[in-house]
């Protein structure tokens, strides 16, 4: 496993600057470019690189639907990216990034196939297949029929997730989760992995709607939302909580170290995604690991597969293991 110190080196920052970075230390003032080098430096180090037989030079687009700021603050989407990316280097593919306010640019550009990175609207997705018919999504599926897409199950791996704390012995179980919207819409994503903890915990007698806590995606939700929960709950806060990404959890951690609550003698958190910074924080993440860096390798694989001719669509998904740290027992 990469160290601090070695992330520091490779990033050209201080120890202390990496720690605080990966620690989503609020009070830390460094600009974006900084930032973008230590996750970067953190995200590339935790790769196992591999060699590959070159192929006949080939040019792609990666489409992502956050901003390049958006990015930094979830690694999740960013390690996919660094994945796609290394997978065209061992292969001497050219490839080009569009975030998604940039489709437009993409018709200006000569491409075989787009990688699209997130969640798209159907008009976002009429407006790539204007561009070509190869076309891969990475983390969503919309249409199974036409499209190719490598995802995770999140109803297995959430239930994967509430079956280990249950086998350790908890039935007080608490979830903090977050719902997204396609960029330029108010119009919220169901959340897979809220319905499946809702419709397991049901199935399993223990459903309490009291210790469901929903707000977004982030580090500051996170924190927001377990402080209202230690507000609200007092006593009855339950000895377990499934965050619904790595982002949520660390915020989680900061508000129950803040409240002096033990983690995770009094209080066990679980994430999802093992995004790079998940063994650096305090107490170190426990969480279902998300292979992202083999969701980007997969995504250009596939893509190849269907630029070489393949036309029959492709739905893989990758699978995930949990990774039990010092937030769980």
């Amino acid at each position: 496993m990469a160290t601090i110190k070695d992330i520091a080196e490779k990033a050209g920052v201080s120890i202390a600057t990496v720690s605080r970075v990966l620690n989503y230390d609020p009070t830390l003032s460094v600009t974006d470019e900084t930032r973008k080098r230590i996750v970067e430096a953190a995200e590339e180090l935790s790769y196992k690189k591999r060699s590959a037989k070159k192929t006949a030079t080939k040019k792609i687009a990666i489409i992502h639907w956050y901003t390049e700021k958006e990015e930094m603050e979830d690694l999740y989407y960013m390690s996919i990216r660094l994945g796609i990316e290394q997978r065209c280097q061992q292969l001497d593919i050219q490839f080009a990034n569009y975030f998604y306010d940039e489709l437009k640019g993409i018709k200006n550009d000569q491409v075989q196939g787009i990688i699209a990175i997130g969640k798209f609207s159907l008009e976002q997705v009429a407006e790539m297949a204007g561009v070509t018919d190869n076309i891969v999504f990475a983390d969503c599926s919309p249409d199974d029929d036409m499209y190719d897409s490598v995802i995770i199950d999140f109803d297995k791996a959430s239930k994967k997730i509430i079956h280990y704390l249950f086998e350790k012995g908890h039935d007080s179980i608490g979830y903090i989760g977050g719902r997204e919207a396609y960029k330029g819409s108010s119009v919220e994503i169901a959340d897979q992995r809220e319905k499946s903890f809702r419709s397991y915990m049901t199935e399993k007698g223990h459903l309490d709607e009291d210790l469901i806590y929903i707000g977004s995606f982030s580090v500051a939700s996170g924190y927001s939302l377990m402080k209202q929960a230690i507000k609200e709950l007092g006593e009855r806060l339950p000895t377990a909580f499934f965050a619904g990404n790595d982002l949520i959890a660390i915020g989680c951690l900061r508000a129950l170290h803040e409240e002096n609550i033990a983690v995770p003698e009094r209080v066990n958190i679980i994430g999802i995604n093992d995004i790079s910074v998940s063994k650096y924080v305090f107490p170190a993440l426990s969480t279902l690991k998300v292979h992202t860096e083999l969701m980007g390798e997969t995504a250009l694989d596939t893509l190849l597969e269907r630029i070489d001719g393949r036309r029959v669509a492709k739905k893989i998904f990758i699978g995930t293991e949990l990774v039990i740290r010092n937030s769980s027992f």
